[in-house]
């Protein structure tokens, strides 16, 4: 039985509600982040800035999800880091909402540029700029089913926030 604590499972052979939101917490914005990299460097999609900022969320998900595995899953530690995680791809799935938002014209989007170039001389600084390839955050650069891939971060990310919050909350009236 104290095995079926530490793996977060209900005895039963199968994970119990507190170890499966442990588990969508970890591999949902691994699976995201693999199909946002995936993207750029075999279809050849390049990322504009707003597509950068739902990586980072993202990645910062990531870490409380792995160490909510230092825990046994029905703990309050597990639980704390697996909502931390859940606050992150929530975040990411929010700016989602935004830059389809701004692909549809419903928002207006960055009106600067974006570019990062501290540092470097006017030569190199010339060179990054005319060397990268220029993706606008307000054009959809590809379409599945009809949705942008923002859009598609969207609906994943805050469909599995809401599914990640309502398992962890279950196992704690388990």
């Amino acid at each position: 039985m104290k095995q079926a604590a530490i793996v977060g499972t209900s005895g039963r052979g199968g994970l119990d509600s507190a170890g499966l939101a442990r588990l969508i917490a970890l591999l949902l914005p691994a699976a995201l982040l693999a199909g946002a990299y995936g993207s750029q460097y075999i279809g050849g999609l390049y990322p504009c800035e707003m597509c950068w900022w739902q990586r980072y969320a993202h990645f910062a998900a990531l870490v409380p999800a792995v160490l909510a595995f230092t825990a046994p899953a029905r703990s309050s530690r597990a639980r704390v880091l697996t909502l931390l995680a859940t606050l992150a791809i929530a975040t990411s799935g929010a700016i989602g909402v935004y830059h389809a938002g701004i692909e549809a014209k419903i928002f207006e989007g960055l009106t600067k540029c974006t570019a990062t170039g501290k540092g470097l001389s006017n030569a190199d600084l010339l060179k990054q700029i005319t060397q990268a390839p220029l993706v606008r955050c307000d054009e959809v650069q590809y379409r599945f089913l009809g949705l942008s891939l923002a859009a598609w971060n969207a609906i994943l990310s805050l469909g599995g926030a809401a599914l990640i919050a309502v398992f962890t909350l279950r196992g704690r009236r388990a």
